[in-house]
């Protein structure tokens, strides 16, 4: 694929849980291509820990091999009501769960996830990143959602990453921090902000009309809440120059999916390789191309 080597673009990462692996496959094709690297990598939950780790210079074949090969949520993960297994297992663990949240903010800590994101940032600050950074997080004290620009990237992701209910909020300088995902999931806002006016995003969200069988617990419940909010905003949020889609029947704690969400983020961009070259292309008539061609990817539907 033709590209301009010196082409100043932003890239943005949605988040989704085990869902988000696909940003590692959208990373594997861009770097086959040749394309010139993001001059601003922002993320949102998943897409903050794939975008932190890849603006601190791991590289896409280092992050698949690390995927595929090491990570095992269960190794980084503190509370063990997460890797009980099978029926007994599963009636043991719903009492444990309801039992640690009368007395704690979240199932499971963050502290295994916390020091793993320490050793990969190799405790980088935000100043020092390969590539510029940026990830949000909303403080439940006062509403507000918080734009990461300084400190500890480590820290920054974690606090993007704090699923309500599985893990314990991030408590710093008096602010209580959870998900960024609760205010955009896919804050192209912040890269505008910044002035970039070719934004490449990533969504891996799949909303679509569930039945009542796939309601039926806790977990089920919030989740769909969870998405069905997320869905709302999806109007209301700053649109990219290009978004890519990888969707798929996986949920957020398909982590036993990595491979196959791996190669669903690679299939949506190879075969999509002429919008590819329109976003990264010169021209009145690259222009024209990119505003038409908004949206692309696997799974999406307009």
């Amino acid at each position: 694929m033709r590209t301009i080597k010196k082409t100043k673009w932003a890239l943005v990462l949605s988040g989704g849980g085990a869902k988000g692996f696909a940003h590692i496959g959208i990373l594997n094709v861009l770097a086959e291509l040749g394309v010139p690297a993001p001059s601003l990598v922002v993320g949102t939950s998943m897409g903050a820990i794939v975008g932190g780790l890849y603006a601190c210079g791991i590289s896409a074949s280092e992050l698949t091999r690390f995927a595929l090969e090491e990570f095992d949520v269960n190794r980084y993960l503190n509370s063990f009501v997460f890797r009980l297994t099978g029926p007994v297992g599963k009636v043991f663990q719903a009492g444990r769960i309801l039992g640690s949240l009368a007395g704690r903010r979240g199932v499971d800590s963050g502290e295994r996830i916390l020091a793993l994101l320490e050793r990969l940032t190799g405790g980088k600050r935000f100043e020092e990143t390969d590539i510029p950074f940026r990830c949000n997080a909303v403080d439940l004290v006062n509403g507000e959602q918080l734009i990461f620009e300084s400190g500890s990237v480590a820290r920054a992701i974690r606090a993007s990453m704090s699923f309500p209910f599985v893990f314990e909020p991030l408590i710093e300088e008096g602010r209580c921090l959870v998900d960024g995902g609760l205010a955009d999931n896919m804050p192209v806002f912040i890269a505008r902000k910044m002035g970039f006016k070719r934004i490449l995003a990533v969504d891996v969200g799949n909303f679509s009309i569930r039945s009542l069988d796939e309601m039926k617990n806790v977990p089920q419940i919030v989740l769909r809440c969870f998405d069905t909010a997320l869905n709302t905003m999806n109007g209301m949020r700053e649109k990219a120059d290009l978004t890519i889609h990888a969707v798929s029947s996986a949920t957020p704690f398909s982590f036993f999916r990595k491979k196959e969400l791996i190669t669903l983020g690679e299939q949506a961009v190879r075969e999509n390789l002429s919008v590819l070259e329109s976003f990264f292309g010169r021209g009145p008539v690259a222009w024209l191309a990119r505003r038409r061609y908004r949206d692309c990817g696997i799974g999406w539907e307009a």
